[in-house]
Parts: structure tokens; sequence; C-alpha cells
């Protein structure tokens, strides 16, 4: 009876399998995004940029020699001239173009590109997407951001729809138009990898990372969302071949409109200033701290007279909150106080000595130059004192150290290290030892009691100077 059943009413079971099964694959066709309307919306606020610089090729004749005497008809005279120049050290220009994008924000012909697009350039050409060719004047640019807003001569021009890049979510459809090596309006699409990026010396951008394919041509071009908007104008790609590798980067809208506002009303861009030098907490710092769990931005320095300084934020403090927004990690802090107002007084949320403080600080203007230079290493001098239970030896600071780091009292200088807890911290010959556990390290004798009095099997934080700057690390104390 079974087999009957199965004969009669099998072939139907099968059937309606198959059509589920194909309607499934369709339903998951059809749920992939289709972009021909979005390209064919947004293609004409995106314009390609061509510039033109004068570089200096040649490095004019070795020194001793001299150009030979030759008759004036020669044809080695313009051979001569080609490589050398018209003599020694003499070195000749020539004319190098690059490429990239750029994006249409105003129907009266502003501009929004990158700052290395434009940068050094002689003459900036701008190909609209009716291939119409204007030439365009910089109204300012910002290296930190990588951000330049152009000007053309042109009126009515197409406009791009602008999001917020704040809205953005991680696995959302995003959207690229440029020239990537010279190829106009070429549309490649990916999602959101990460958000809140801070790649080295950038600290000020947020980046949106993508798996959207960036390449030389690209930079400047927009990054559209599935609604048509801007979200952020492409800059970077990390590779390690020079093409795309998977990982681009892109400034967000809303800094890069912060930016070109500024440039556009004042001609320069101001950002706040804090005056502080951090680092991220790891797992052993937080432990180290009495915290459940890393996170916040630790104050390894305080510039004097800064803003911090003077609201009373302290070396080995950690920033939790400021004006308002959790600091999850060291990188968020620098987005947040630079896109801060020039002269605001703002709430922050510190931990310090494992309770929370609120303090008000006034933010300063960042200037263009750093504000702080870091010490070089030193080598230890004769009078090393070793202490056995962390495997170091330390010695006092020498004078032109003590003046180079501008320390007029206290810290040790690391003159050894061996195997032990301060080399499995990280602890290196040259360091200088500010603070132990919290507290300033007044010599070589207070250090040694300090690491005495330590408890057993705990972890302590101990700020050291070094080249680069003052770092936290975590040691870990013998039992």
């Amino acid at each position: 009876m079974r087999h009957e059943y199965f004969r009669r009413f099998g072939g139907v079971w099968v059937a309606l399998l198959l059509g589920l099964a194909l309607a499934a694959q369709t339903q998951a066709r059809s749920s992939l995004p289709d972009f021909t309307d979005l390209v064919e919306s947004s293609s004409p606020v995106v314009v390609n940029i061509s510039t033109t610089q004068k570089i200096k090729q040649g490095v004019g004749l070795p020194p001793g020699m001299q150009m030979p005497d030759l008759p004036e008809d020669s044809p080695f005279n313009d051979l001569f001239k080609h490589f050398f120049g018209e003599g020694q050290g003499e070195p000749i220009e020539r004319d190098a173009r690059s490429l990239g994008s750029g994006v249409i924000i105003s129907a009266d012909g502003y501009i929004l590109t990158n700052n290395h697009v434009v940068k050094d350039a002689e003459e900036i050409v701008v190909r609209l997407s009716d291939h119409r060719e204007l030439v365009a004047t910089v109204v300012g640019t910002d290296g930190r951001s990588d951000i330049a807003l152009l000007k053309i001569d042109a009126d009515n021009l197409p406009v791009a729809k602008l999001g917020r890049s704040a809205d953005l979510k991680v696995g959302e459809w995003v959207l690229a138009i440029g020239s990537p090596f010279g190829f106009e309006h070429s549309a490649t699409a990916g999602i959101v990898s990460a958000k809140g990026r801070a790649l080295p010396r950038e600290n000020y951008v947020p980046f949106i990372q993508t798996d959207v394919a960036i390449n030389p041509g690209n930079s400047g071009g927009p990054l559209f969302n599935m609604d048509g908007e801007v979200v952020g104008v492409n800059s970077q790609i990390f590779s390690r071949t020079g093409g795309y590798m998977g990982l681009s980067f892109a400034i967000p809208i809303d800094v890069a409109m912060n930016v070109a506002d500024q440039l556009k009303t004042k001609g320069r861009v101001s950002r706040g200033w804090l005056g502080v030098l951090i680092q991220d907490v790891t797992r052993e710092l937080a432990e180290s701290f009495g915290m459940k769990k890393p996170m916040g931005a630790l104050v390894s320095k305080v510039l004097p007279d800064s803003p911090a300084a003077k609201a009373g934020i302290e070396i080995g403090d950690i920033i939790l909150e400021f004006n308002g927004r959790e600091v999850v990690n060291s990188s968020n802090l620098p987005p947040i106080v630079g896109s801060t107002p020039v002269g605001k007084d703002v709430p922050v949320k510190v931990l310090r000595d494992g309770k929370t403080r609120n303090l008000d600080v006034t933010l300063g203007e960042l200037e263009d130059q750093d504000q702080f230079a870091a010490a070089a290493e030193s080598a230890a001098g004769p009078q090393i004192t070793s202490d056995s239970r962390l495997g170091i030896g330390v010695a006092p600071l020498p004078k032109d150290l003590r003046d180079q780091l501008d320390m007029p009292e206290g810290g040790v200088l690391v003159g050894e290290v061996s195997d032990g807890a301060a080399a499995k911290a990280g602890i290196r010959k040259g360091d200088v030892i500010v603070m132990f556990n919290g507290v300033r390290v007044k010599d070589g004798e207070h250090f040694r009691s300090l690491v005495k009095e330590a408890p057993a099997g705990a972890t302590v934080p101990v700020l050291v100077q070094r080249t680069g700057g003052p770092t936290f690390l975590a040691i870990k104390i013998p039992k």
C-alpha cells in the first residue's frame, strides 16, 4: 500500500519541492540590490579631476664634471641638456599629470575632493558628465582631513544629495563612482565593513571602511548609500601592491562638509584642542586600574597650560565620556574633540583611582604644529642599581636627557633589562620610568621602595617615557 502511495503521489511531491526551491532561488536573486537606477541618477554629480604639477627631473652633472665643449650645431647638445640641464646641479622641470574624482555640492560650482588630489597642482581641470572641461580654483584645503574645496565658473549644475554618515550601519550596501586609472564614471559596489576607523597620522577622521573596489583615480569621488545620498568621500586604500586589496576608506560626509563649510567661510579649519597624549586601555592595564573591561582613553601626558591641565585632568586618568559621547577606545577621542567648537565648555567624565569624576573643560584651538616633541632613547649611565624583583636596572637621568624631556625632577632611566616581569610588560632599555602604580617616581631609592611595596600577584600600571612619547604599561608583580 505504501509503495502504491509513493508511486501515485511521489512525482507530485518532487515537483512541489522543485518549485519551492526555484521560488526560493528567484527570491534570493531578487533580494540582491539593483544599482542601475542609482548609477543613472547619481553619475551627473560626479566629476573627473585632472591636475598638472611641475616636477624637477635630473640632477645635473656629477661634481667635478663640466659640459663638453661641443659645436653649436652638434646634435649631442640637446641630448646633454635633456639629461643634465644647462650645467652642473641644474635639474630640469617637466609637467606631471595626475587624475582624481570629485562631487558637485552646489549648483554654482563648488566641488568636494581630496587634498592629495590637488596638492601642489599648477592647473586643475574639471570634466563634467556632459563632457565640458572647466579650470577650477582652490577655495581651500585641509591636510588633516584630506579634504579640498574647489570652485568652477558654472551655473545650474546637478547637485549631490547629502546623507548622514552617522546613520550608516555596518553591512549596509554602498556604491562608489569615480575615475579609477582615468576610466570616467566607473561604478563599484560593496558593503560598509566598519565605522570609526583610525588610520596612522589621521587622528581626526573616523574613517568609513568598505570593501568597495577603490583604485588610483577614485580618490575624492563620492560614496553613495542605496537612497542615492552621498555618505562619504573616498580617500584611501590599504594595499601592499598599490592596487585594491579589499580595504577601502572614505571620509564621512559629516566631517567633509564641516571642513568644506569652514574653508568656504573662513578659508581655514579650526579644531578643538584638549592637550593630552592618550593610548588604548589594554586588558592588562584595565586590570591594573581596577576596571571590569578595557575601555576609554588613557591619559599618558598632559601638556602644560593646556585646556586639559586647566580643567584638572591628570596623567593616569581614563577618559570615559567627552561632551556626552562615550569614548570606547582612544581612537574615538580625537575626532570628537576636533569636531567640538573652539572655546566651548564641555563635560568630561574620567576614571581616577577607581572612581569616576566629572570635570568641565574649555577647549582651545589645535595648532598647525605638534604640541609635544618626544624624547629620544638614551643609553644608561654608569650608576646603575638593579632590582631583581622586576629584572631591571635603573639609573639617575642625565641632565641633558632631563632637559630634553622637560622633567625638572623625578624619574629614573632604565639601563638594564633582563628576563623578568619588566621585560614581559614591554619595558626596554632607554625607557624613563615616570610613575609606578599611580605614584610619581622621585629617584632610584624611591623606585625600589615602590617596587618592594607592590603586592605580589597584582598588576600595576607603569608610565614610561620613550621615543614617540609617554605610554602606560602593565606589570604583573611576581609572587
